[in-house]
This record gives structure tokens, C-alpha cells and sequence, in this order.
């Protein structure tokens, strides 16, 4: 199957979905004159470059080149970068994450293993020669000395490369100290396993033990020579890593923060500046409580600053939990049924917006990101703001209908925005809110424009985006395509031009596609989250709801329906054609979670709960169960199955189990397995053949079918 060098799902793939050139992972200095970031040279280039941007005259320049600093040569992952890039789903290469000392003059990053530095008002960048390979490298706040991670161990260097020392080494194997275990990195958005105190000369370090988790296989099967490598999985119901934290002194000493681990063994979060001790947020293990803790360095002991309960789950959020700067708790909460943000114990907000993260922490406001609350939805469906609060008020900053962020000090702020009618995203330096420079971006323009309608379907008002093919100008009904996410952390009804592209691609040949945010998914109010609790397979309810309404106002063809997806979105695809083949004719279902069984702790307990007390639950939304089979014998629908053989998230025992089961049950389907791929697909022509070979198959399945089935 070959396509034309310029055809999207080329492009699409080299270009890693229109993302590469653009910038990102933006710093501001704290005088606000300079801005740090991350972008490659161009559309296509995959190695990403540090550069500043001088606010006053709107230059940019390189601060350090990977190109340059390696010669040449190719770069060399060790095992635990390549796992960390999978948790974050970092698909570049070169200098794909960076951190900086407080005044924005040292930063530090890893390459092959080795540790760099770079002086941002030179330009210039050098490599320390310290043991490796060296991850998530992080200079002090001071500049004077930048730690690593490398071989499990804790390491503090000088700035100059001198005085190179272990200050926590592992006691044994499977003992790593600094790094996120698997499920923060994974489920909790904590990347990271150190934190530096504000005066530079102690750290607050994560001790993960993985001795209690279960280990599993990841075996190439298209290489039989080669061993398999095994992993530390937690899968709901079994054990979790041990976490445990200490204050380790630049001199070794070491004191261990003590906190009821027993009965919250998640280590959520920690914020660690100069207004205020160490703040600690960690959970409870079935995530319906969680303490706020205050820490003595000195001592190692906690106080509790703040408690939440919740009947469900307790959800976490980017930015939080923090000190406001005359030392006031800053959270986001669920309270009178609206997500609001607090500072004390005061609310600032009302169910008028839905809080999504705090940017930044100012002393006279707080810069937050939210959508509108539930009952202003219909007017800016798809669309996220930024906002500042204090307790006059909130006024919004970002103005333009879109997708927009923010990142804020010294009065500059980046705000980076993404609409429905400007290919990519855009980011504008903003002083006194007036544009004052704007980044270079060199993503490529996708030469495709989404032809899409952002609605509501169905009595619960399900946010819905419907694409027609660009060349469509009849009333003639379409086959339709459902192309959703349809669960937790993934919106897709989004007011973003970029996030419509592959969905419009398909429109284009010859589909009225669909994409539906039922219940579950986040951005409209904590109830609607929360409504998958111990079932989600309401996810499909909404997306059955959904299309039977649109097709009252668009020309969809309910006799040839197809669904598509990946991850959660395939394990709907797949649900769909086995609970409700009378609604959906056929479905493409890539890397699905088959049996939440085999699904991690943290992520499936806070949805389903224990799968010893509550196995109910887990049957209900099972694909491979006996309920998971347990619609009509007739008519089967064609199904297939798409499965990355080197998944180590979604592992493929998970289709290989369904396969076997779909099987025994007498019911045809088609397996893709992918050798070498992971939960991502970044290989070019891997990317590229998967959007052509699944057309294909919605074509032969939908094209021909006998409507009167």
C-alpha cells in the first residue's frame, strides 16, 4: 500500500501530526525579560533545540543545539529515558525536556545519556562528564550545582562539573531513588522523583521500591533471539511500588518525612518554595480522601493542612496543590457540585467556570485555565480560557474562541492559543495584556482545513463535533464514522483546528464523521466525570444517544455505521459492535483495554474500585467475559483489532485475550499486530499505513452492506 509523498497520512506521520517546528515547554525569566523553549528547525525535524527569546527585541536565539553537542551522532536512549518518554508520550527527539535554575540563567538537560548545560544569556552549552546514563537532570535554584538520576542513584554535581557525588544510592535492586514510579508518571501527571528547596542546599527525594509489584514480559516476537525484557506492572487489585520520601542534604544527610502510608500509600504531589514548607498531597489508595500535608524539613514530620473526602474519587490537578505567596493553600476542588478554585478556604470561583489547572501563583491573582461551567456550555462548546482571579473577580485573558494556556512571570506572559480557524497553535508574549512578541513556529501547514461543526446531541446535551468531506454539498445521507475518545483525560470536542485533521481526513473519504465527549470525559462538570463510576460502559450509551441525534439535523446514514479508536477509544470500538450491533456496523479497535483486569492500580481502581470487593464492576465493562459477549450471536460485525506488540501500558495480552475469546464465541475479526511499536505509533510509514489500511476496512465493511440487516 503506497501513497504520494505529499498525501496527508504522509505528511500527517512525518510531520508527527503537524507538531514538530512548533514551540513548546516554555519558561519565563522571573524579571520577565527572556523566555526559554523548546522547538526543532523545522516541520519535519524531530530533534528539538533550547532556545531564549529576548521579550524586549523579539529575537530568538539557540541556546543549545543537540546536533552540535553530539557531533553528529545518533542518539543512544538507555532503557529507563525510553520508558519515561513513553509515560509522557514524547514522540521527539534531541532536547526534549529541560529545567532551569529561578533567575533563567543555567539550564540542564540529558542527550544519549550524558548531562549538558547551557548558559542562556551566552548561548553557550557544554557537557559535565558524570557516570550515566543521566536522567531528568535539574539545576538548583541557586545555579550552583545540578542533580541527576543515574543508575537508581541520586547525584549532585557543581554547575562547572566539579565535586561530582551519589547522595542516595539504591540499597538493591529494584530500589531507585529520584524518579517516578510508574503510576505517577503514568496516571497521577508526576513526572518527576526530586525537588530542590528554595535556599538550594537540600532536596526532597522519592525512594520507590517496585520489590512488591508484579512482573511482567515484554517479548518481540518478530525478533526470537532476542530476550524479553520484564517490567514492574501494578495491575488493579495487586501490589503497588513502595514510596517513601526523604530530605537528603547536599552533604548525604538523611531524614525520612513520615506520613500514615499505610493508609495513603499515593504520593500525589509535592510543592516545595519560598512561601512555605514542603507541601505534600497524598491519597488514599482507593482515591476518596487525601490529606494536604505541611512538612518540617528538619524533623521529617507532617501536619496536616487541609482534608478531602469525596464518595467517588478525588481527582487531581496540574498546578496544585501550592502556597499563594503570603502563604495561603491554593487548591482546586469540587464543591456544590461545580469544580472551583481556593485559596484558604475560601472559594474564588463559582459554578460559572470549570477549573482545569493553575498556571501561575501571583501576589495579587491566581492565572488559572477553565471552560464554562455546565450551563454556559452550549456558547463555547469545545473552548478553554485563561483567567485571572483574585478576590474582586475573574477577568478573562485569553479573548479568541479556542483552545488556550498560559505561562507567567515577571509581568510576561506566554499565552499560547490554538482556534478552529488558524492551522497549529500560536504563542504571544503578553505584557500588561497587550501582544508584545510573538514565538516563531515552524510547523508545517497541514494544507487541510477542518470542515466541522461544533453542537450538542441528545437530552443530556453531549458536546459533539460532526465532519463532512470538504467536496460534499448535498443531502444525500453519508456512512458515518464515530471517531471518539469517549472516557477519562480525553477531550476530544475541542475548538482546535489541528485536533480535527485526521477526523476531516476521513471525512474526506466519503464519511459524516462523528465525535462525541460523553460522560466521563473531563471539561463540563465533576457529576459528568463522575458518572462512569463502577459502569463505564455509559461511554457507549452516550455515543448511541449522541448519533441517533445528530441524525435528526445532519445526513447521516444509520444503516452504515462505524466506529474507530485507540486505547480507551478502543475499547469502545470494540464494546460498540458487541453490545449494540444494532446500531453499529462495524469498528477498528486499537490498542484496546480488553479486561480491566490487566489495567494499572490507580488509574482502574479510581473508576471501578477493587476488583476483589467490586468484580461486578469489572465484568460489567469487560470485552472478554461472558457479559462482554453477551450480545445477539447475529449479526456479527466485522471488527479490527490493532495492537502495538512492544506496549508496555496497554499490554496486547489484552487483544490477544479478546481474539481468543472472540473465537471461541464463533465471532470473525481481523488482528493487526504491529512488531516494535509501543502505545504510540511514531514510526512514519507505520503512522501512515494505519490510516489507509483502516479506510480500507470501513470501506469493505460499510460499502457493501445489505441494509436491510
Amino acid at each position: 500500500m503506497t501513497t504520494e509523498p505529499d498525501s496527508f497520512p504522509r505528511r500527517h506521520a512525518r510531520t508527527q501530526r503537524f507538531t514538530l517546528g512548533a514551540p513548546r515547554a516554555f519558561t519565563v525569566a522571573p524579571d520577565g525579560s527572556r523566555v526559554a523553549f523548546l522547538r526543532s528547525h523545522s516541520g519535519t525535524d524531530r530533534a528539538n533545540s533550547l532556545w531564549v527569546l529576548d521579550i524586549a527585541d523579539g529575537g530568538e536565539r539557540v541556546a543549545a543545539d543537540p546536533r552540535a553537542l553530539l557531533g553528529g551522532a545518533a542518539e543512544d536512549l538507555s532503557p529507563e529515558e525510553r520508558a519515561r518518554r513513553e509515560r509522557s508520550r514524547e514522540g521527539g527527539a534531541g532536547i526534549v525536556g529541560y529545567a532551569t535554575d529561578t533567575a533563567l540563567e543555567l539550564a540542564s538537560f540529558a542527550l544519549s545519556g550524558r548531562l549538558f548545560t547551557a548558559e542562556l544569556r551566552a548561548g553557550t552549552a557544554r557537557e559535565l562528564t558524570v557516570p550515566g546514563p543521566v536522567i531528568d537532570p535539574r539545576p538548583s535554584p541557586d545555579g550552583r550545582h545540578v542533580a541527576y538520576v543515574a543508575e537508581g542513584a541520586l547525584r549532585v554535581v557543581g554547575a562547572e562539573g566539579e565535586g561530582d557525588r551519589a547522595l542516595a544510592e539504591p540499597e538493591r535492586a529494584d530500589v531507585a531513588y529520584g524518579l517516578a514510579e510508574f503510576i505517577a508518571a503514568e496516571e497521577m501527571g508526576r513526572a518527576r522523583g526530586f525537588w530542590w528547596a528554595p535556599e538550594s542546599d537540600r532536596l526532597l527525594v522519592a525512594r520507590v521500591d517496585d520489590t512488591p509489584v508484579r512482573r511482567w514480559w515484554i517479548a518481540d516476537p518478530a525478533h526470537p533471539e532476542r530476550e524479553p525484557h520484564h517490567v514492574g506492572y501494578p495491575a488493579a487489585g495487586t501490589a503497588n511500588a513502595e514510596v517513601r520520601l526523604f530530605v537528603v542534604g547536599l552533604d548525604g544527610a538523611r531524614t525520612e518525612v513520615l506520613w500514615d502510608r499505610a493508609r495513603y500509600p499515593y504520593l500525589a504531589r509535592v510543592h516545595w518554595s519560598e512561601a512555605g514548607a514542603p507541601l505534600l498531597l497524598v491519597q488514599a489508595r482507593d482515591q476518596r480522601s487525601q490529606l494536604f500535608l505541611a512538612v518540617d524539613p528538619d524533623a521529617g514530620t507532617t501536619r496536616m493542612v487541609h482534608a478531602d473526602e469525596d464518595p467517588t474519587w478525588l481527582e487531581l490537578f496540574p498546578g496544585v496543590p501550592c502556597w499563594s505567596p503570603s502563604g495561603q493553600l491554593v487548591r482546586i476542588a469540587d464543591e456544590g457540585g461545580a469544580r472551583v478554585l481556593a485559596v484558604g478556604e475560601r472559594p474564588l470561583t463559582s459554578a460559572q467556570l470549570h477549573l482545569r489547572a493553575v498556571l501561575d501563583v501571583g501576589a495579587d491573582d491566581v492565572l488559572v485555565s477553565a471552560s464554562a461551567g455546565e450551563e454556559a456550555q452550549s456558547a463555547e462548546t469545545g473552548e478553554v480560557h485563561v483567567y485571572r482571579v483574585n478576590e474582586l473577580g475573574v477577568e478573562r485573558v485569553s479573548q479568541e474562541p479556542g483552545v488556550h494556556s498560559a505561562v507567567r512571570a515577571g509581568g510576561a506572559t506566554v499565552l499560547i492559543s490554538a482556534t478552529l480557524g488558524r492551522p497549529g497553535s500560536r504563542a504571544q508574549v503578553l505584557h500588561d495584556g497587550k501582544p508584545t512578541a510573538t514565538v516563531t513556529s515552524y510547523a508545517e501547514d497541514p494544507g487541510l482545513s477542518p470542515r466541522v461543526t461544533l453542537t450538542e446531541g441528545g437530552a443530556r446535551r453531549i458536546p459533539c463535533a460532526v465532519l463532512m468531506p470538504q467536496d460534499y454539498h448535498g443531502d444525500t445521507p453519508l456512512p458515518v464514522l464515530l471517531d471518539p475518545y469517549g472516557g477519562p483525560h480525553g477531550p476530544r470536542v475541542v475548538a482546535a483546528h489541528n485536533a480535527h485533521l485526521t477526523s476531516q481526513w476521513f471525512a474526506d473519504q466519503g464519511f459524516a464523521v462523528v465525535v462525541a465527549d460523553g460522560r466521563g470525559t473531563p471539561g463540563r462538570s465533576p457529576a459528568w466525570e463522575k458518572a462512569v463510576h463502577g459502569d463505564f460502559t455509559v461511554s457507549l450509551d452516550d455515543q448511541v444517544e449522541a448519533l441517533q441525534d445528530l441524525a435528526t439535523r445532519f445526513p447521516l446514514d444509520l444503516s452504515r455505521v462505524g466506529i474507530r479508536g485507540w486505547s480507551y477509544g478502543g475499547w469502545l470500538a470494540g464494546l460498540a459492535v458487541l453490545r449494540r450491533p444494532d446500531v453499529f456496523h462495524a469498528g477498528i479497535a486499537g490498542a484496546p483495554v480488553t479486561d480491566w483486569r490487566l489495567y494499572d492500580t490507580h488509574y482502574t481502581e479510581r473508576y471501578l474500585g477493587d476488583p476483589a470487593q467490586d468484580p461486578g464492576a469489572y465484568v460489567r465493562s469487560s470485552l472478554v467475559t461472558d457479559e462482554g459477549l453477551s450480545a445477539p450471536a447475529e449479526p456479527h460485525r466485522p471488527l479490527m483489532i490493532v495492537h502495538g506488540l512492544a506496549d508496555d501500558n496497554v499490554v496486547v495480552a489484552h487483544t490477544l485475550r479478546l481474539s481468543s475469546a472472540l473465537l471461541a464465541a464463533g465471532r470473525p475479526h481481523e488482528v493487526l499486530p504491529l512488531s516494535g511499536v509501543t502505545h504510540m505509533t511514531p514510526q512514519e510509514q507505520v503512522a501512515e499505513n494505519l490510516l489507509l489500511l483502516q479506510v480500507d476496512f470501513l470501506k469493505r465493511s460499510l460499502a457493501q452492506r445489505d441494509k436491510s440487516v
